[in-house]
């Protein structure tokens, strides 16, 4: 065969070779156009639906903290230096709070979530970035008391007539009590006034709300010296402001 002709035979073939690419190309692109779409609907639905469950748990945060709080309150004296006499009266209220606590700590999380996703990119970063940071130390001081004081009954359970007098009793109940009513309770107090900031200026509450939070965080960070009883005003404010922020997304979809 000449060079002339082999020539011609191999541009032939390139001719062939690309319009079978093209060919295959084309048939791709009715295969994909012919087939049906991904439905959008349950992504959206799910979309609408998380913030107000959020929302909700704010709510159950609320009544579980309480609950916990008093039956904590009323069974653990407020003296870390007591013998542990509550070890034999009331250690069944105890763990019954103790069991109800990583349910609020779930809950607590998802009412975090929920501020966040209502500030969305309106939110300053600097009090946006303590009202996480506190939620979270708050958290994890919370779980922290929970496994002290879950020592203490576990240990009472094994060796109930010597564990009052161990010197570890005194030093677990004294880390939970400095734990609850120092450092937790503290960064309740800077939850709420950051909480308060990020929402005021973003106009997500009404301005009644801002100022009754800056208040209940004051009265917390430094009536703790002086109430046993004034944590309870912080589940008691996450219980006014997710109702608030609940009525309110009520309207909107009104």
């Amino acid at each position: 065969m000449t060079a002339n002709g082999r020539g011609e035979w191999e541009c032939c073939d390139r001719h062939r070779l690309a319009a079978l690419s093209v060919r295959s190309d084309m048939d791709a692109t009715v295969e994909t156009g012919n087939q049906p779409a991904a439905p959008q609907h349950s992504f959206a639905l799910a979309e609408l639906r998380t913030p107000k469950i959020a929302a909700v748990a704010g709510l159950l945060f609320s009544v579980l903290l309480i609950t916990i709080f008093v039956l904590l309150r009323g069974s653990v004296p407020d003296d870390p230096r007591e013998q542990g006499a509550w070890l034999k009266s009331d250690s069944t209220k105890v763990q019954i709070a103790l069991n109800l606590l990583p349910f609020a700590a779930i809950a607590f999380l998802w009412f975090i979530g929920y501020l966040r996703n209502r500030l969305g990119p309106r939110e300053d970063r600097f009090f946006s970035t303590m009202f996480l940071g506190s939620g979270l130390l708050f958290l994890s001081m919370l779980l922290t008391f929970a496994a002290l004081t879950g020592g203490i009954l576990v240990t009472y359970s094994i060796q109930p007539e010597t564990t009052t007098a161990s010197a570890a009793f005194h030093i677990a109940r004294a880390a939970a009590h400095a734990v609850a009513n120092i450092y937790m309770t503290k960064m309740a107090a800077v939850f709420m006034f950051a909480t308060s900031k990020v929402t005021s200026g973003t106009g997500i509450v009404p301005r009644w709300l801002t100022y009754a939070g800056y208040a209940l965080a004051l009265c917390l960070l430094i009536g703790s010296y002086y109430f046993s009883w004034s944590f309870i005003v912080f589940p008691l404010w996450v219980l006014l402001i997710s109702g608030t922020l609940l009525q309110d997304r009520g309207k909107g979809l009104a």
